[in-house]
């Protein structure tokens, strides 16, 4: 893997720093996307002072302006792009009938069409060298559904199906295409998503995370970071070759029942 050009989308904390640490120590170079300018630049300062050649772009994946910029950066810093990491998300949290539109379109705009947009501006430079992997970053919540997450749930969904389309259109160019259903995982989105499941349930952050989060899984505890991370790593190499259009589940046992 090493010489390799990755772009991680949401690549400043959570998961996505996660799959960046993991990658640049593979020898990938990293390119982070991520509206949170401070985190982004904090990112790729110490993937430098690592030895990793990293880069920080400033994008709002829902912006096909942003999303053209960012591939378009990547290829001039690096000449290539051979991997692209989907996995900016957000969450709102309250029931149908409460759920604001402004706050459906904005997830809708961030996981499901800035999915979509980084996959089409991202294939281009795939197709030419004949080799590439995109692997989105759905959720378990993109195998089941919990209530007062409408938005994030229909993005999770959503992003399973355009996993297989792409995977199918591009299986003759050498590309894989693949998503990843994580169960809650630690990390800032799932720490507020605590905070709000509590106010909308009007219990505990303790009974969220035992009656709600942990409740139907089989291994009772929060997924590190660095688990979805290994998985990443893995589609990208060589070895992974022969797996696309596949929904890989880290659920701690949740969809077992």
């Amino acid at each position: 893997m090493k010489g390799r050009v990755a772009i991680v989308t949401g690549g400043a904390s959570g998961i996505g720093w996660a799959c960046v640490e993991s990658l640049a120590q593979a020898g990938v170079n990293c390119v982070i996307a991520d509206i949170d300018v401070p985190g982004g630049e904090r990112a790729a300062a110490k993937l430098n002072e690592q030895g990793c050649a990293g880069l920080f772009v400033k994008t709002s994946v829902s912006s096909a302006g942003d999303v053209r910029n960012l591939v378009d950066a990547t290829a001039e810093k690096f000449g290539r792009l051979d991997i692209l990491i989907n996995n900016a998300g957000l969450q709102y949290v309250a029931p149908i009938v409460e759920f604001p539109e402004e706050r459906w379109d904005t997830l809708i705009g961030v996981m499901l069409t800035g999915t979509f947009l980084c996959t089409k501006y991202s294939l281009p430079h795939m197709i030419k060298n004949k080799w590439g992997r995109v692997i989105n970053i759905s959720s378990l919540h993109g195998r089941v559904a919990s209530p007062f997450k409408v938005a994030y749930i229909s993005a999770k969904h959503g992003i399973l199906g355009l996993t297989k389309v792409v995977a199918l259109e591009q299986a003759g160019n050498g590309i894989t295409c693949n998503a990843i259903c994580p169960a809650y995982v630690r990390t800032p989105l799932v720490e507020k998503q605590i905070e709000n499941q509590a106010k909308t349930h009007g219990i505990s952050e303790q009974d969220v995370i035992q009656k709600i989060m942990l409740e139907p899984a089989a291994i009772k505890r929060l997924l590190e970071p660095c688990e979805v991370a290994s998985l990443v790593k893995y589609l990208c190499t060589d070895d992974a070759a022969g797996i696309t259009g596949s929904a890989i589940d880290i659920d701690l046992g949740w969809t077992a029942h």
